[in-house]
């Protein structure tokens, strides 16, 4: 699970208008420099979070910027089945907003 956390965070995806892009720097690149600087917080302690809220299994991570700021958008596959979408505070680590959808019907 941890392999994947970092595969998850590797892919994350920053919008160029919050940090620019230097000529040949990555989105992971920026996304960690951000966790490094304090910005943001790291994806493992939002997702250790929502693992203890909300249980399941993270499907997709993705770091956001939505509203003025940045937000971690999480799918997961809680044990009944249900499709979970939680959004935190990138910055904060607060919750901000859960949408569920039942994928057995």
């Amino acid at each position: 699970m941890k392999i994947l956390y970092f595969l998850l965070i590797t892919g994350l995806i920053l919008l160029p208008a919050v940090y620019p892009a230097a000529a040949g720097e990555t989105d992971h690149d920026r996304a960690r420099r951000a966790v490094e600087s304090g910005e943001i917080k790291p994806l493992r302690d939002i997702l250790a979070e929502a693992e203890k809220t909300h249980g399941g299994q993270l499907i997709e991570a993705e770091l956001e910027h939505e509203h003025g700021r940045m937000v971690y958008e999480l799918k997961l596959l809680t044990v009944e089945g249900r499709v979970v979408k939680l959004y935190y505070d990138a910055r904060s680590g607060m919750p901000l907003q859960r949408d569920g959808h039942d994928r057995r019907k």
